[in-house]
């Protein structure tokens, strides 16, 4: 049960920080479904999206994790359901894409990424909050 609460308790602190952590997430799941997710189901010049792949993972398996982490992480964040665990894999590419793929690019690009993982770590940090399905399922245990 220690483990549940660690990963699904939170608490901003007062009911305003707690509204405010909820319009935060759900933001910024809209915002990084928006642009990056539905670059997932739509064809440029009748191609998809080319993702990068700087670890040289299988390709099917970067593609998974990249569409994973732009399409179904979003809804979990929105929800505020198993937050703490679901943006991890949106970290990790977050991420990956400032230190590795932009690595050598101009501040400007590399700030969304950069970004991105700042509030994803965030998020990390404080949890759904107490408007969250994390702090409903919490109830029921």
């Amino acid at each position: 049960m220690d483990i549940i609460n660690l990963l699904l308790a939170s608490d901003a602190g007062s009911p305003f920080n707690n509204a405010a952590l909820l319009a935060f997430r759900v933001l910024l799941a809209f915002e990084l479904f928006r642009v990056h997710g539905l670059k997932k189901f739509r064809l440029q010049n009748g191609e998809k999206e080319h993702v990068p792949n700087p670890l040289h993972l299988p390709d099917a398996l970067n593609n998974c994790v990249a569409s994973f982490s732009d399409t179904v992480v979003p809804v979990f964040l929105a929800l505020g359901l198993c937050t703490r665990l679901a943006i991890l894999p949106t970290i990790g590419v977050t991420a990956i894409g400032y230190f590795v793929v932009h690595r050598h690019d101009s501040p400007e690009v590399r700030d969304v990424p950069f970004m991105y993982t700042l509030c994803l770590l965030l998020m990390l940090a404080l949890g759904g909050g107490t408007y969250s399905l994390d702090t409903y399922i919490l109830t029921l245990l």
